[in-house]
């Protein structure tokens, strides 16, 4: 599952009405990294500076952080998996809290949900996905639930995971779904297996929801492609399928993450391989997206194990 320190790491900026804006960085620790660091990044220059080690720790190769930015949560890809809680210190720099549990092997994926009392991590060589309360002082607690989506004909690798309002989405990269939960007094239940078939392999990896929750973009690493989905009163219908590689690009590609923009009229996915960032016009009212960019990283990427 390793990969280009640009591509798949994720980069957390906190905001702040300062010109610079502390941003963390996850990192891989096999090499030279030592856990999560720290860098100041100038909004109107693009600069990056002053790079300090938050915290060693090992192996944080996924991290997210809550929304009342005083706490970074972090997987751990080591030998068992686990999931661990920091306080972020008035200097920037981070104090461990705990740790649980993954269970799971090679958790790759964290997200919490709108109110930050829960989080749910993707354990991609395990196949399962874990839900966890939060504590108000930051701590997480053992999981309350735990889903593994091996059968005996299929092997999962559950690659991420989003809350959205009383829902649940994970996505599926090796059995190629979507899968939605709905909550049910205190647990979530499985509503549907898959929210559209996927075929030919595409490898859905993250994907991304509109605030309205109307509309679901799937970035496919396989596929080097978007799966563009709405929701609508029987389930969901798939309204779009785009490459994300130029038409020129011959190369081996595999597709990393995905976002919208805050005015949602833009989507961004990367491609590992073609070291770039894809960027479509997204219509508003229908959902479908266009191509309109593709910008070079000006980096590389490498794998040791392919997915």
């Amino acid at each position: 599952m390793k990969s280009n320190f640009l591509l798949l790491t994720l980069l957390i900026f906190i905001s702040c009405k300062a010109q610079n804006t502390p941003l963390y960085i996850g990192t891989y620790t096999d090499g030279y990294s030592e856990g999560i660091y720290k860098l100041d990044f100038n909004q109107n220059t693009g600069q990056l500076s002053n790079l300090q080690l938050a915290i060693s720790t090992q192996n944080p190769s996924f991290i997210t952080y809550s929304r009342n930015k005083k706490y970074i949560y972090a997987v751990s890809e080591s030998l068992g998996g686990s999931v661990s809680s920091f306080k972020i210190r008035e200097n920037g720099h981070l104090k461990f809290l705990n740790k649980v549990s993954s269970n799971g092997e090679g958790p790759c994926h964290i997200s919490l949900n709108r109110q930050g009392n829960k989080a749910v991590v993707s354990n991609y060589r395990g196949g399962s996905a874990s839900i966890y309360s939060i504590a108000r002082d930051g701590k997480l607690n053992d999981a309350t639930q735990i889903f593994n989506y091996n059968t005996d004909d299929k092997v999962s690798h559950a690659h991420s995971a989003q809350f959205f309002r009383d829902e649940l989405y994970i996505a599926d990269l090796g059995i190629n779904a979507l899968y939605q939960y709905k909550l049910k007094g205190d647990t979530y239940e499985l509503a549907l297996p898959t929210i559209v078939e996927m075929t030919e392999n595409p490898g859905p990896r993250h994907f991304t929801i509109t605030k309205n929750g109307l509309f679901i973009y799937i970035i496919n690493e396989y596929g080097n492609s978007i799966t563009s989905v709405k929701k609508t009163e029987n389930g969901f219908e798939q309204i779009d399928y785009d490459t994300t590689l130029d038409k020129n690009y011959e190369g081996n590609n595999s597709c990393a993450d995905i976002h919208l923009s805050r005015n949602e009229l833009y989507l961004y996915g990367s491609n590992r391989g073609e070291n770039s960032i894809v960027v479509f016009k997204r219509n508003k009212f229908n959902g479908t997206i266009q191509k309109i960019q593709t910008v070079p990283v000006h980096g590389d990427w490498y794998q040791e194990t392919l997915h």
